[in-house]
């Protein structure tokens, strides 16, 4: 599957994204898939609607699941299973917004090459690993060198560990969208 995503379908999948989570809360079974989707690296993202405030991120770094299954299954973990946060409840879901990161291929790129706002980025280096998704860099407005340094912290690294020739940078783009109230481009 390559080019954005038609309206109906982003919204098919953030309708699927909140309802997956609202039936593992309320202790359902997990909602019907399609079949025969191509498999695709996902993050899902939720969010207070009131302050944007971060309640929870987690994805694929590479294409496991087809896109249904990867925006379902990502939508509990990142709500339930963010190590960062308490585990979101069936009481706070209406007031939480959701967005979901289509990711592109990752392609190993030099510092000069990385773009903040276009790119995300993956660092990988002294047995470490960070990762930030392309819209952490516009909602911050970093340059590139504050993506790369944010980058490394994510990571555990040094400011600077991007510089170092063990350093292995992989970008990304994504195909960004989300809910009313998120801070991401509406459908």
């Amino acid at each position: 599957m390559s080019g954005e995503l038609p309206a109906p379908e982003r919204s098919r999948l953030l309708t699927l994204a909140r309802a997956a989570l609202a039936g593992f809360l309320a202790g359902d079974e997990p909602p019907a898939l399609p079949e025969g989707e191509p498999p695709r690296a996902v993050f899902v993202t939720w969010r207070r609607t009131g302050d944007g405030e971060l309640r929870g991120c987690i994805g694929n770094l590479h294409p496991i699941h087809p896109l249904s299954r990867a925006v379902a299954l990502n939508s509990v973990a990142a709500a339930t299973r963010d190590p960062r946060f308490e585990p979101v409840t069936a009481a706070e879901l209406p007031e939480l917004s959701v967005e979901i990161s289509v990711l592109s291929a990752f392609e190993e790129v030099a510092p000069e090459q990385v773009e903040a706002g276009r790119h995300g980025l993956l660092i990988e280096a002294r047995g470490k690993r960070g990762l930030l998704l392309p819209q952490v860099a516009r909602e911050h407005g970093w340059n590139d060198r504050d993506l790369l340094e944010h980058t490394c912290l994510k990571a555990g690294l040094d400011l600077d560990d991007w510089r170092s020739r063990d350093a292995k940078l992989m970008a990304f783009t994504a195909e960004v969208f989300g809910e009313r109230g998120s801070r991401s481009p509406m459908i």
